[in-house]
């Protein structure tokens, strides 16, 4: 009961950060920065502070609304605690990005290049930590024609994924405290490629079971 109360309130905190920071922004504040901490592109007051928490909203909707149309929905029982935390994970990984967006924006000295593949290396260390306990469904985890077809398929290729993401996650953390940027490029795309793998391994496991029968 207490993680359903603690989600809207995660969105609540974002809407009245926004709220505080609103009567200080400028018509025009930074949205995107580059590698080297940069501001390469400029939004409205109105995207700086509302677009965030509306994304918050909108992914607190769409993950609880899901599971009730998924055919595999009684799987989620099974995972309940696994799922809620993902949710509480996301949701508070985004609040802080935007609390540190809005911190930038007024002037405040913030390494932006530094905290948001920091916050993002260690949310997917977190995710691969438990995402081995997922239970077959069609919105949470890796899906694949493969994992979705054989449960044997999807408990292989979730233990692989919980490595691949802790490794995303380590590199992740090593780039936010690297100052060159290729390196940091470098560094981000193994990162994504890790993330990428378990979907590749979800083939092999499938083709390694349905041969072996």
């Amino acid at each position: 009961m207490m993680r359903r109360i603690l989600h809207p309130l995660l969105i609540v905190l974002a809407f009245v950060a926004s709220a505080i920071a609103w009567p200080r922004l400028p018509d025009q504040v930074p949205v995107h920065w580059n590698l080297q901490g940069e501001v390469d592109r400029y939004g409205s007051r109105f995207e700086g502070a509302i677009l965030m928490p509306a994304l918050m909203a909108i992914i607190w909707i769409l993950l609880r609304t899901l599971p009730k149309v998924d055919p595999k929905r009684a799987n989620y029982a099974r995972m309940e605690s696994t799922y809620e935390f993902v949710i509480t994970l996301t949701l508070a990984s985004l609040l802080a990005i935007h609390a540190v967006v809005l911190a930038a924006t007024l002037g405040y000295d913030v390494r932006i290049d530094m905290v948001v593949p920091l916050l993002v290396g260690v949310m997917l260390m977190a995710i691969g930590n438990v995402i081995p306990r997922a239970k077959p469904n069609w919105w949470f985890g890796v899906r694949t024609p493969w994992t979705l077809t054989n449960e044997r398929v999807w408990v292989r290729t979730h233990r692989v994924a919980g490595y691949a993401l802790m490794f995303a996650g380590l590199v992740f953390v090593a780039a936010a405290f690297l100052p060159a940027a290729p390196v940091r490029l470098v560094l981000i795309a193994l990162a994504i490629l890790a993330a990428l793998f378990p979907i590749v391994y979800s083939y092999v496991a499938w083709r390694q079971e349905t041969s072996a029968r």
